[in-house]
């Protein structure tokens, strides 16, 4: 099993995470995913993928560090992301009553790992 593979089965495997992916940050394509029937992973990466990019660009020209975490949250759910090396973030497409500390503590671990 690939590091990519296993990052998103720790994902996948948090109560109430209905997909995770492993996303570019720069065009929003996905590079791996694993999503329950339903989830429109195409979207939240390109969104995900999008915010990201927009908020480092953002924090750059402040002249601050750039996200290590985002969390989109809204009435059906939240949208997590986790910036990582080489322009990869890892998205977690979670339900209202997710865990989400848990599924950010998994996220950000797995970012480290990967290489």
């Amino acid at each position: 099993m690939s590091c990519t593979n296993a990052a998103l089965d720790r994902l996948t495997a948090v109560l109430g995470v209905r997909g995770s992916l492993l996303v570019s940050c720069q065009d929003g394509i996905v590079v791996a995913e694993q999503v329950m029937d339903g989830v429109d992973a195409r979207a939240a990466a390109a969104l995900a993928g999008s915010i990201v990019s927009r908020l480092a660009r953002t924090a750059e020209q402040a002249g601050l560090q750039p996200p290590t975490f985002v969390h989109l949250k809204g009435a059906a759910g939240s949208i997590l992301a986790a910036p990582g090396r080489d322009d990869l973030v890892l998205v977690a497409i979670v339900e209202p009553d997710a865990n989400v500390g848990l599924a950010r503590l998994e996220m950000l671990d797995a970012m480290a790992g990967l290489p």
